[in-house]
């Protein structure tokens, strides 16, 4: 792939992702590790909302969610998830497709004991997804769990992380006059080589 010079080099596409998404840690305002996660329900429903992305491994994408909130019954489901990050700044998008996994380990553990002392007591206390009668109701939950948990609150055993390994990534950059550069990653399995096309814009 000749023309695959400049922001598009390299034969690495996490090599690639984490340096496109350095660049956009410099401009974006906010959350430039924020993705757009879509999944699908049990009757091929779809739906999307952001979620933060925390890491980009050497072969996945991993982000921590409630183990009880709808998006995670759907990985649960379909084992598939796709997403996007797209940074206004940069005028730059990455799209992934691929199968998910659970990371409920020391990683998610580590992660979790990183976060501030609220977020993990909000944690606790959110039933993520489900009916809630008031804001007032989650904060006197929050309230009640704090002192019974204390300073240091374990990761809760429905909270943890998703890795999702592509199968398919996109990195598309803005052009002129709407010519767009494309190109696609593909692999028709994790352990095959990446094929690289581009795509019209």
């Amino acid at each position: 792939m000749g023309d695959r010079t400049g922001i598009f080099a390299g034969d690495d596409p996490f090599v690639i992702a984490r340096r496109w998404l350095a660049e956009a840690g410099e401009s974006e305002i906010n959350d430039p590790n924020a993705i757009a996660l879509a999944t699908v329900d049990a009757e091929g429903m779809p739906n999307v909302r952001m979620v933060l992305l925390k890491e980009i491994e050497d072969d996945a994408f991993l982000f921590y969610t409630n183990y009880g909130s709808a998006k995670a019954a759907e990985i649960e489901q379909a084992g598939k998830a796709a997403f996007v990050m797209h940074w206004k700044s940069l005028r730059r998008q990455v799209r992934v497709r691929g199968l998910v996994s659970r990371e409920d380990g020391a990683k998610a553990d580590a992660y979790f004991a990183s976060r501030a002392l609220q977020s993990r007591l909000g944690a606790w206390a959110s039933r993520q997804s489900q009916p809630l009668a008031s804001r007032a109701a989650l904060v006197a939950e929050v309230a009640r769990l704090a002192p019974k948990l204390g300073l240091n609150p374990p990761r809760p055993p429905f909270w943890g992380g998703y890795r999702i390994r592509p199968l398919e990534i996109e990195f598309w950059a803005d052009g002129a006059f709407r010519l767009h550069d494309r190109f696609r990653w593909r692999r028709a399995g994790l352990e095959a080589p990446w094929e690289v096309v581009r795509l019209n814009p």
